[in-house]
């Protein structure tokens, strides 16, 4: 697989090596030890997620508290989708900056985002199936949303989505602005200690 480092400092695009022959494809989409080379640290993962997600639909933008935070691995396993991360570390260089990556079942991506980074996807096709790997359990206390129709953000949906489809929470979430004055963003400062935390972890054997 290749691993790309996106615009977004912490967060990775990931394309796998189909093998196809006349039965199908075989592919590896998760890779520990090449993701660990990559990140820094190994992924202690917890949870594993599906959504299917009709054309439109718009799923984010979501975080968690950090620490622990939750990191994701995410990839589309039918139909596609635009997935986005969202860089919302108050102090980060790229603070209030995205990327994103086309995720379908054609190219197989995936796309690896740290803890503290805010996470989004709109559905370019009906039935568009998403699994996600994180690193902790869902914890409702302790997640949080920005509305990914905030204009200081300014996420593109692609014309093949149509007319966003938000959920309530989703809608009423705060903007960016918002968010931050109330003081429920993580700072670039905590992040960066709690990946060091993780990679020492992994230096010293997850000791």
């Amino acid at each position: 697989m290749q691993i790309r480092e996106l615009s977004i400092p912490d967060s990775y695009e990931i394309t796998p090596k189909q093998h196809a022959d006349d039965r199908g494809v075989f592919l590896e989409w998760y890779r520990f030890d090449r993701l660990e080379e990559a990140v820094g640290h190994r992924l202690d993962l917890r949870q594993a997620n599906t959504s299917v997600s009709r054309r439109g639909s718009v799923r984010g933008i979501h975080f968690a508290d950090i620490p622990p935070g939750q990191a994701k691995y995410v990839t589309a396993t039918h139909g596609a989708v635009l997935d986005y991360v969202i860089d919302i570390r108050v102090g980060s260089p790229t603070f209030g900056q995205w990327d994103s990556v086309l995720l379908d079942d054609t190219d197989r991506r995936a796309i690896y985002l740290a803890e503290g980074l805010g996470h989004c996807f709109v559905a370019l096709t009906d039935d568009a199936t998403v699994s996600y790997l994180v690193t902790d359990v869902y914890n409702p206390g302790r997640e949080h949303g920005i509305n990914p129709l905030d204009a200081e953000i300014g996420l593109r949906f692609p014309d093949a989505a149509g007319e966003p489809l938000l959920s309530p929470k989703d809608t009423e979430a705060p903007s960016l602005a918002e968010a931050a004055a109330s003081g429920l963003l993580p700072t670039w400062e905590d992040a960066r200690a709690f990946y060091a935390s993780l990679d020492a972890s992994t230096d010293n054997g997850g000791n």
